[in-house]
């Protein structure tokens, strides 16, 4: 039958009375919502309920999918041992969605489980299902550090899975909304919390799920958002599908967001490929961008695309194609300089190296290697493969020259970077990255990522940097 229904719900222990101990009634209105949504549930009388939690096993660069025939939990962290679950999974819906996901080599599966135990972005949903229904079988499935279209990829596979094997399922997407959205709340105020709440209720009240992967993911992280790749997730369950959309409710009493709406495919066939859709208007920006790159730029795409492609590595500057070389100066052959190639892919980081230091004889050829190391030889991550070619982004960094400083004082993180040195320890960060706000965030990632501590004895240098975008 498929995915019959799907709920947008929040999270919050204090909600379960016993954790909540009368607290819970400032937000009755979520209460009743959670109810009717229960309800809905109950008279569908689904053989399986399908949550994403962003409180189970998570990992940067995987989804994990809960494995094993059942999983116990309790709220015994939250002062209410007492209520407590014991639920059967799908076992066989589970082996489906892997071994689809295993054929497709999609980042997902059932390895790498942290803790059995259920977390309480999948009870808070059950507490309230099995007020009215005790049958269904679950599918626990957790998020992911991975783009937003990676997310929406994970439901689609869901959504094959279920209509293979016939099941009736509903989807229940755990996640509360921002929280940040009141000075006296326990995470404290940011103006893009009330937008972040705002937005998101409209675009679900409207079931306008393609526009679900429009939010700009710094964005989210300043709103401090908590459920919107599980929000995500489900809107992938829909790709292809009209649905009816209700928004229930939305408070935002306790500093944190709480939204309840269901969603309900239509009778008629649904023409929303909202997949196609924004993966045209993605390739259709970065068509626009790299048209609009320099030179600099450009000359590192030709050089990781040509070792990719044929394993060619560019000669300097003969194997320069002539309309690369007619719009680069004649410094990039004569300067020397460190350099730095970042790459990223669907807004996500997908390779970055680069030489505080100059070690070959000009910029140009310094950018022409260290394109090619950030796309195949960055322990993070796998070599980029020749499909990926086309969905990635570009920036060069030309560094200056490191001056010594004597203070952290000296520091300014948007025009700076920062080289920490102890010893033969080496830290470097560049300077302007989203999210390194503050000086003492910045030199705390160097030290991160040259392996010093705050109790070593260590130096600091200063440097600026030509960007090319």
């Amino acid at each position: 039958m498929g995915i019959v229904a799907a709920f947008m719900v929040p999270h919050p222990p204090m909600i379960v009375p016993d954790v909540g101990r009368g607290s819970e009634l400032q937000i009755q209105e979520t209460i009743n919502a959670y109810d009717q949504v229960a309800r809905e549930i109950a008279d569908i009388a689904p053989d399986t309920i399908i949550i994403t939690s962003p409180h189970t096993t998570m990992y940067s660069n995987y989804f994990h999918i809960s494995p094993g025939q059942k999983a116990v939990g309790d709220f015994g962290n939250f002062r209410a041992p007492g209520v407590s679950f014991e639920e059967e999974y799908d076992y066989e819906l589970v082996n489906k969605l892997t071994d689809k996901l295993f054929e497709d080599d999609f980042p997902a599966g059932i390895e790498g489980e942290q803790d059995r135990e259920l977390d309480h972005g999948t009870m808070v949903p059950l507490y309230f299902i099995r007020k009215f229904y005790k049958g269904g079988k679950i599918v626990r499935i957790g998020l992911s550090g991975l783009s937003l279209i990676d997310h929406y990829q994970l439901g689609i596979y869901i959504k094959d899975a279920v209509n293979e094997l016939g099941r009736k399922a509903v989807f229940v997407a755990s996640g509360d909304l921002s929280h940040k959205l009141q000075e006296y709340g326990p995470y404290g105020f940011a103006k893009e919390g009330p937008v972040y709440d705002e937005r998101i209720m409209d675009v679900a009240g409207r079931g306008a799920f393609g526009e679900m992967l429009d939010f700009d993911e710094e964005f989210c992280d300043k709103a401090a958002e908590c459920g919107h790749r599980s929000f995500v997730i489900m809107s992938g369950a829909f790709d292809g599908i009209d649905v009816e959309a209700k928004a229930l409710s939305h408070q935002d009493v306790t500093g944190v967001g709480y939204g309840i709406c269901t969603f309900y495919p239509k009778e008629s066939v649904g023409t929303k490929d909202f997949e196609r859709c924004f993966l045209d208007k993605v390739m259709t920006k970065l068509e626009e961008e790299k048209a609009k790159s320099d030179g600099y730029v450009k000359l590192a795409r030709a050089s990781l695309e040509s070792y990719i492609k044929i394993g060619k590595r560019l000669s300097v500057p003969k194997d320069i194609p002539d309309e690369i070389l007619k719009e680069l100066p004649a410094e990039i052959f004569e300067k020397r300089a460190g350099a730095f190639v970042s790459i990223h892919k669907n807004g996500e980081l997908r390779g970055c190296i680069g030489t505080i230091a100059p070690t070959t004889s000009s910029v140009a050829e310094e950018i022409v290697r260290n394109a090619i190391s950030a796309s195949t030889q960055d322990p993070r991550f796998e070599a980029i493969t020749e499909d990926e070619l086309k969905w990635l982004e570009i920036n060069v960094d030309v560094l200056g020259e490191p001056e010594d400083i004597d203070s952290k004082d000296q520091l300014d993180v948007k025009r700076y970077g920062v080289i920490v040195t102890c010893g033969y320890k080496r830290g470097l960060l560049l300077p302007d990255l989203d999210g390194v706000d503050d000086i003492d965030t910045q030199v705390s990632i160097a030290m991160q990522k040259g392996g010093i501590r705050p109790s070593d004895d260590y130096t600091l240098q200063r440097f600026e940097v030509i960007r090319h975008k």
